[in-house]
């Protein structure tokens, strides 16, 4: 992105958040299964992601040191990114108001975050091993969802945990695609 466009990325962030926080649009993304996992989740990780801009650089010069080559950050980013995509950690994000805030600060500062600081610092290798794993998750996780007998989630139905495991196959599918289009025609490396 120019430098233009990141400069106005922590204010988008914050409208973002507060957009999310909104009791309707609230309602509305945590009535599914798979607007929760694939829309919510995700943009709560992007409004992390943009805060970036708004770490003052001391700061993000400390954290680069500790950071070295993106990998501490995405270790952090995987592990907490693992515990959202858990059943019940969505669940409880629905019923228990405390992991409803846990969700709604640990996406932003533990996954969007360390992500946004880490990305311009990992090397060809990492990314490709990070996009991997990603996809393999999404791939794990949709055939999981999609053929388990059982509602894994108290709080959705089963039509709704199988669509989000149809849409998770589609979603790891169309990154494997893109990763093979940009390694083919285009330049990977590029932030």
């Amino acid at each position: 992105m120019t430098a233009t466009v990141w400069r106005h990325a922590p204010p988008v962030a914050a409208l973002l958040f507060v957009a999310l926080l909104l009791p309707p649009s609230r309602r509305l993304l945590e009535s599914s299964m798979t607007l929760q996992m694939l829309v919510q989740l995700p943009l709560l990780i992007g409004v992390g992601y943009l805060l970036r801009e708004a770490v003052p650089a001391p700061l993000a010069a400390v954290i680069a040191r500790w950071n070295q080559h993106g990998i501490s950050g995405l270790v952090l980013a995987s592990l907490a990114g693992m515990f959202w995509m858990l059943p019940r950690s969505l669940d409880a994000a629905v019923s228990l108001p405390w992991m409803a805030f846990a969700k709604f600060a640990s996406a932003p500062l533990l996954i969007g975050l360390p992500l946004g600081l880490s990305w311009p610092h990992m090397g060809f290798v990492v990314r490709g091993v990070f996009l991997l794993e990603l996809i393999a998750t999404f791939f794990r996780l949709g055939w999981l969802y999609l053929v388990s007998p059982l509602r894994l989630c108290n709080n959705y139905l089963l039509d709704d945990q199988q669509r989000a495991g149809e849409a998770m196959l589609v979603i790891g599918g169309v990154i494997l695609a893109g990763i093979l289009a940009k390694l083919l025609w285009g330049r990977f490396n590029s932030t």
